[in-house]
């Protein structure tokens, strides 16, 4: 994997597990909160390890459906790729 692939999943995974944590504090401060979309969306662009640590770490969202349900199927989907991609590269 390229530096820069390196990179753009860092920043990926930071921002993931910022804007999770960003939405704990404001659902315990009754501010405005990080749209299900974005978090979802971000998990989609590469940064579901960091969703699902968060979620664990911050003990947020882990009961609310059908959000869990979807970030697992995004984190499935992206681990089955992952594997078939590593398969296809050993021949």
């Amino acid at each position: 994997m390229s530096m820069l692939a390196l990179l753009g999943l860092s920043i990926i995974n930071g921002t993931t597990f910022a804007l999770f944590a960003l939405d704990k504090v404001r659902a315990q401060t009754g501010g405005r909160r990080v749209p299900e979309r974005t978090l979802l969306g971000l998990a989609a662009l590469g940064g579901s390890p960091a969703a699902l640590a968060a979620q664990q770490i911050l003990r947020h969202k882990t009961r609310k459906q059908p959000f869990g349900a979807r970030l697992a199927a995004i984190a499935g989907t992206q681990a089955i790729a992952l594997a078939a991609g590593l398969a296809l590269l050993e021949g």
